[in-house]
C-alpha cells in the first residue's frame, strides 16, 4: 500500500506575508491608475482643460485645442470658440457699429443738432470801425438741421503758425445754437490800437476753424471767408471772441 504523505499546513508567518504583499500590489495599481496617465486631474475633464488652455492656448483661429488639451476637447473648443467670437464681433463693432457710433456722437448733439462747420455754413467777415481795429466774424446755417458753435473760432491768416487767443471774459453761458437759416457771430481785435503790437502785416487769405465738442478738437471742414480787397492788417494782439447769439455782443456793444 502506498503510503499517502500529508502535506502540513503553511506557517501562518508565510501566509501573513502573502496577504501583505496582495494589499501592497493592490495600492500600488490603484495609484498607478490615479497618477500614472496625467495626474487625478486626467479623469476629470473641467480640471483638465483649464491648466493646458491657460498655459498653451490653442492652435489657430478655429479653436483646435494643442496635444496637451485632448483630453476634453468640448471644454477647449467651447473656451477657444467663445474667445474667437468675442474677438470677431470686437472687430466688427471696430470697423462698423463703432465707427457709426462715433460719428454720430461727434456730429449729433441733443435734439439732432449737428456741429456747424464750413460745409454747412456761410461764412462772411467785414472790419468794423467800432471798435476800432476789429473785424466780425458771420456764421450762417444753410443746412436742415440745427447746428452748435462750440467754443470760439480758430483764425489763420495766410500761413500764420500760431492761433490767436480766446478772450476768456467773453464765453457764454451756453453753446450758440444755429436754427436753419439763423446766424452766430464772434468778433477779432485785429492790432493794439496803441500800436504796441508787433510783427503787424497784411493777410489776403483768412481759413476759419471750427470747434468740436472737446476744446481744440476738430469739428469738420473749415471756412475759407473772402477778405476785402486790400486785405486785414494784424499784429501779435490779435484775439479772437467766444461765438454769441448777436453781433452786439461779439463787438461788446
Amino acid at each position: 500500500m502506498t503510503a499517502f504523505r500529508r502535506h502540513s499546513p503553511r506557517p501562518r508567518s508565510t501566509r501573513r506575508l502573502a496577504g501583505a504583499a496582495a494589499v501592497a500590489l493592490t495600492a500600488f495599481a490603484l495609484t498607478a491608475c490615479q497618477n500614472g496617465a496625467g495626474g487625478k486631474e486626467a479623469a476629470a475633464p473641467g480640471s483638465a482643460t483649464v491648466a493646458p488652455s491657460t498655459a498653451g492656448g490653442t492652435n489657430g483661429a478655429q479653436g483646435t485645442p494643442t496635444p496637451g488639451q485632448q483630453g476634453a476637447p468640448g471644454a477647449v473648443a467651447a473656451s477657444s470658440t467663445g474667445a474667437a467670437k468675442t474677438s470677431a464681433g470686437t472687430g466688427a463693432a471696430a470697423g462698423s457699429g463703432s465707427g457709426e457710433a462715433k460719428g454720430s456722437a461727434d456730429a449729433s448733439g441733443a435734439g439732432g443738432r449737428v456741429q456747424c462747420a464750413g460745409s454747412n455754413t456761410a461764412v462772411t467777415v467785414q472790419p468794423v470801425t467800432r471798435p476800432l481795429n476789429h473785424m466780425l466774424i458771420t456764421v450762417r446755417n444753410t443746412g436742415s438741421k440745427p447746428c452748435d458753435l462750440t467754443y470760439y473760432p480758430v483764425l489763420r491768416f495766410d500761413e500764420m503758425q500760431w492761433a490767436p487767443a480766446a478772450r476768456k471774459e467773453t464765453q457764454p453761458q451756453a453753446v450758440v445754437t444755429l436754427a436753419p437759416g439763423g446766424s452766430g457771430y464772434a468778433a477779432a481785435m485785429l492790432s493794439a490800437a496803441d500800436g504796441s503790437g508787433e510783427g503787424g502785416t497784411t493777410a489776403r487769405r483768412l481759413t476759419i476753424g471750427f470747434q468740436g465738442r472737446t476744446p481744440n478738437s476738430s469739428g469738420g471742414a473749415s471756412a475759407t471767408p473772402a477778405l476785402p480787397p486790400q486785405g486785414i492788417y494784424y499784429d501779435s494782439s490779435l484775439v479772437v471772441t467766444y461765438w454769441q447769439q448777436s453781433a452786439a455782443e461779439a463787438l461788446g456793444s
